[in-house]
């Protein structure tokens, strides 16, 4: 068995549910729509966003869950879903990753329009159901998102990323969005325990800390076809292993790898060397160690909790966050 089908048995039942009340809630009177939500529902992930909500209500709870979980899941999927539409937009300048069979400009046009129906769509499925506690935490998690991203394009452009701004980028753009799903998950079903809410909320957020590390790293290891991408290096971005390596490197080191980032990132050759540079230095060692702290503090945790299936899950989630192989 799947190690993510292994984490989702606890919830299989409500996961099924789920799958049928983020379909209704996505609904529309527009053909157009309902067309392209069809598509996006379709083409879901591993849906570790939701998974997260209902492991993590069921084990605060002892094992309930109630409508509002739901709801909370529903929320942060459309949420979630918007961003990654907008997301397409903004990366598509020169790929076309295809999102509709609609000409350059109408797709975009299309898009954003998705996007930001989505994002209603969302807010209002906790508007309408008096979640302003929801709607909080998810219109929080909303805000840091954009930070994050705006905070990478304005350092980027420059390459003068610290160590502690690479953790504050990452900490928005991808933390935030876990962080939120297990808050909304305890949230969802203990609603006046805000030093619970707030527990569940940090246990996410250093999980996806250690997420965006793992995905760092598989840019300089070998990946499906046996060699390492270098993709991240490509787009000129800034990520802890090579953070690491400029941090401890002489001045004519730091020149040439910033130089080659800058000006030679097409270049496989200067890539490779680029790549081997960061390993010389022991950047991935680095990053490794840093992630299994994240790792480990994230699943110091739980250690309160009574030990159930739920509870279980979340520890195998956590592993698998940073030993997936993709």
């Amino acid at each position: 068995m799947k190690i993510t089908e292994q984490i989702k048995l606890p919830i299989a039942s409500e996961m099924e549910l789920f799958e049928e009340k983020f379909r209704d809630s996505m609904s529309s009177k527009v053909a157009l729509l309902n067309r392209i939500t069809h598509y996006i529902v379709n083409r879901k992930g591993k849906q570790m966003r939701p998974m997260f909500v209902f492991l993590t209500a069921k084990m605060v709870s002892g094992g309930s869950i109630n409508e509002r979980t739901y709801r909370g899941a529903s929320v942060i999927e459309l949420i979630h879903t918007a961003t990654l539409v907008h997301d397409d937009v903004v990366d598509d300048s020169n790929k076309r990753r295809g999102f509709f069979s609609l000409n350059a400009l109408w797709k975009n046009k299309i898009a954003v329009l998705v996007g930001d129906y989505l994002l209603s769509k969302g807010l209002l499925l906790s508007i309408d159901n008096n979640d302003f506690d929801l709607l909080k935490i998810i219109s929080v998690a909303v805000r840091e998102m954009s930070e994050g991203e705006l905070l990478q394009i304005e350092k980027a452009r420059r390459l003068d990323i610290t160590e502690d701004i690479y953790y504050e980028i990452i900490r928005q753009k991808t933390a935030t969005l876990i962080a939120a799903c297990c808050s909304l998950g305890a949230c969802s079903v203990a609603p006046d325990d805000a030093v619970l809410v707030e527990k569940m909320r940090k246990f996410g957020e250093l999980i996806g800390m250690a997420f965006q590390i793992k995905d760092d790293l598989f840019d300089y290891t070998d990946d499906a076809i046996g060699k390492p991408t270098g993709i991240d290096i490509k787009e000129q971005k800034m990520t802890l292993p090579l953070i690491y390596a400029l941090n401890n490197c002489s001045q004519k080191e730091k020149s040439w790898v910033i130089n080659s980032v800058k000006n030679h990132n097409k270049d496989k050759k200067r890539v490779k060397e680029v790549i081997q540079f960061v390993k010389d230095k022991n950047g991935l060692t680095y990053a490794e160690e840093k992630m299994v702290q994240f790792q480990q503090e994230a699943l110091s945790l739980l250690q309160d909790f009574p030990t159930s299936p739920y509870k279980d899950s979340l520890i195998l989630m956590v592993n698998y966050v940073i030993e997936r192989k993709k």
